[in-house]
């Protein structure tokens, strides 16, 4: 079941759930909201994913303006203003509306592309909320900070033979994370930059994380 909500930030953005049929043993947030919230019925189809709820808030429709508030580098403040949105008014609405707050060990960030920057971004910075950060075929806007903290969230990271440039990207940011002492896979498969390819391995991650 699909569920959306309109928030005021930003003028009015909306937020889609999908809701499986059994109480949520698992929670993945998520950008790119239009896209990535229907992929939660084949997420729950998975036969090694627990019962998992899928948060998407959708996405400015100017690849530009989507970027610049996926990403930190560009418009610190806007991504501040987009980061406080998404771990703290959405994850609000999850705890009130849908009754759910999960350990940071049973939740989960994820992201595609410029959202795959916006997982790692949120990720890093809230260890403590999002256990383990799912990215696909980052963009490379955001590298990885000289620093990265002591507390590290879990990383899985897949990028396709036929899209090189995200490839390295998701490559940089699994050798920096493990590098810095986090539990890091990397997956490399056949394939390119689209929907298709990445909804394919959504259930390995949450399999990975979750089961």
């Amino acid at each position: 079941m699909l569920v959306t909500e309109t928030f005021e930030y930003g003028g009015g953005r909306d937020v889609t759930a999908y809701v499986p049929a059994e109480t949520p043993e698992a929670v993945v947030f998520a950008g790119d909201g239009q896209l990535i919230s229907r992929w939660g019925e084949f997420l729950n189809a998975a036969d090694d994913v627990p019962p998992t709820l899928l948060v998407a808030t959708h996405r400015l429709d100017d690849e530009m303006e989507r970027i610049h508030e996926y990403s930190p580098g560009f418009e610190p403040e806007r991504f501040a203003a987009h980061e406080k949105f998404f771990v703290e008014d959405v994850r609000e609405w999850v705890r009130t509306r849908f009754r759910i707050a999960l350990p940071a060990e049973r939740t989960a960030v994820f992201g595609v592309s410029a959202s795959g920057e916006l997982a790692l971004a949120i990720g890093l910075r809230h260890p403590d909320v999002y256990g383990a950060i799912f990215c696909a075929s980052p963009g490379g806007g955001y590298q990885p900070p000289g620093d990265m903290g002591s507390s590290l969230p879990r990383g899985y990271f897949v990028g396709g033979t036929e899209e090189p440039w995200f490839l390295e990207n998701a490559t940089r940011w699994a050798d920096a994370l493990r590098d810095a002492g986090a539990d890091v896979v990397l997956t490399e498969r056949r394939g390119d930059h689209g929907d298709d390819f990445w909804r394919q391995e959504l259930p390995l991650m949450a399999a990975w994380a979750f089961a």
